[in-house]
């Protein structure tokens, strides 16, 4: 039963364009499949984070729903239900590592607001912009 889940899963996914990679995409589901168990663990213990320590420093809370999108394509008539169960998977997976990040520059910019060193493969995080300029004593001091 498991592995015709599997298979009948993919019938019905994007990668349908793609119908020569029917076995590579039925190894690889369970493995995208399982993150979401390191996931919402992440996610709880961000939130106990984000809630106990942002009121402490006074770090104004991120709004959980700007970032994660669950049911809305879940809605969506045309999808049959794994569509729409995979695509709650990736509206919350993909929104909830947004919302850790928006929280971890929330955190960056209140204990370290020093922008990193400039160099030819990293660009510096428009979040960053603010930051005071790296190895700029008098910028770091104002």
């Amino acid at each position: 039963m498991g592995v015709l889940f599997w298979v009948i899963q993919y019938k019905y996914m994007l990668y349908i364009k793609n119908p020569n990679k029917l076995l590579k995409h039925t190894i690889v589901i369970p493995f995208v499949s399982v993150v979401i168990i390191p996931m919402l663990f992440m996610d709880l213990w961000m939130e106990i984070y984000h809630r106990i320590c942002f009121p402490l420093c006074g770090i104004p809370y991120v709004n959980r729903s700007d970032y994660i999108r669950i049911f809305d394509r879940a809605k969506l008539q045309y999808l049959n239900p794994v569509q729409k169960m995979y695509c709650m998977y990736c509206g919350y997976g993909n929104g909830v590592m947004s919302y850790w990040v928006k929280i971890a520059n929330e955190t960056e910019h209140y204990w370290c607001g020093i922008q990193h060193k400039k160099v030819d493969n990293f660009a510096i995080p428009e979040y960053q912009k603010n930051f005071s300029k790296y190895d700029d004593e008098q910028d770091f001091k104002k």
